[in-house]
């Protein structure tokens, strides 16, 4: 395939790679801060995630600009549709990251990563209510991309702004997540099985509770009753697909890989927040075991998308 056709055909849902890779500076910088890591890797992996943001930006950003129909078409399609916010969670991330390298860019990127997914969310619900075509089998994980990035702006929307507005975006993140898996869950129940190449998206359904956890603890200060809910149903939901690993890793690779590495990094994000406020030492295993998981995870994936690229697997026409 030559390269015009790999533009043409290049994915939104590529964007996740970021999420992963910023998922992983901030647990390694939490890492650094509650368990005094010997190794600074922040600013290295922040250096690398920029670039790749860059990178995936502007390949987009071409396409956008030589093919706007195949964008359009992306924007119309049910699935890739949600993932179109993973442009602005990569900012929050970035905005969370930077909060303790440089402020001020910090504020920045949480501006305009705000901005825009303030967008996104606007124009999604309102596709997802008023388009006539969407059927129970087009829910899946990604759906709930938009939600998570509603959730994850107070944790460092509270440092930048009054934190009402944090709450406005928190309580609009929170409702859509149980009003979403409720749905998801009938679609899974009663409905035929998601597509294989859907499948590592199971992931995402971690994300919400675990990123709702830190958003709550950033918002009150506290680890309260409804603060541990949050977190042990991220727990379960952790454990529980832990339980399914040989089924996940059977799968034949897709970009939708990338969909394992940020809720990893939100669960021991989490769970280092946990021990951090308890001090209990279960926490700390936990958290300890998540990072080694997120290094794994990541450290394969990054070769095997290098592979499937250079095989032309990705950047190909979809259905």
């Amino acid at each position: 395939m030559n390269l015009d056709n790999r533009i043409k055909f290049f994915p939104i849902s590529a964007f996740s790679i970021i999420l992963g890779l910023t998922g992983l500076t901030i647990a390694f910088q939490k890492a650094e801060e509650i368990f005094a890591f010997p190794y600074r890797l922040d600013y290295a992996l922040v250096t690398v995630t920029i670039i790749f943001f860059l990178l995936i930006g502007l390949i987009y950003l071409i396409k956008y600009i030589r093919y706007p129909e195949e964008v359009k078409v992306d924007f119309e399609n049910p699935i890739r549709l949600s993932f179109f916010p993973t442009i602005s969670i990569s900012l929050l991330l970035l905005s969370i990251a930077f909060l303790g390298i440089h402020m001020p860019t910090s504020k920045v990127l949480w501006t305009i990563g705000t901005v825009v997914h303030t967008f996104f969310t606007y124009k999604i619900i309102g596709i997802w209510m008023m388009h006539p075509k969407f059927e129970i089998k087009h829910i899946n994980p990604a759906w709930f991309i938009p939600v998570v990035g509603n959730i994850l702006i107070p944790v460092a929307g509270v440092v930048h702004y009054n934190p009402e507005i944090s709450w406005f975006f928190f309580s609009i993140g929170l409702i859509f997540w149980v009003v979403l898996f409720t749905v998801f869950m009938y679609r899974m129940v009663f409905h035929h099985p998601m597509p294989e190449k859907l499948m590592p998206t199971l992931a995402i359904l971690i994300a919400p509770p675990a990123v709702g956890f830190i958003a709550y603890v950033k918002l009150t200060g506290q680890i309260d009753s409804f603060a541990k809910v949050m977190y042990y149903f991220a727990l379960f939901l952790m454990t529980f697909l832990l339980t399914h690993f040989n089924m996940l890793t059977k799968i034949k690779f897709y970009l939708s890989w990338w969909a394992y590495s940020f809720p990893i990094s939100s669960m021991a994000i989490a769970s280092m927040l946990m021990y951090s406020r308890t001090h209990m030492a279960f926490y700390q295993y936990v958290s300890y075991a998540l990072i080694a998981l997120l290094v794994i995870v990541v450290l394969l994936l990054i070769p095997r998308t290098a592979k499937a690229i250079s095989k032309g697997e990705i950047c190909i026409e979809e259905d």
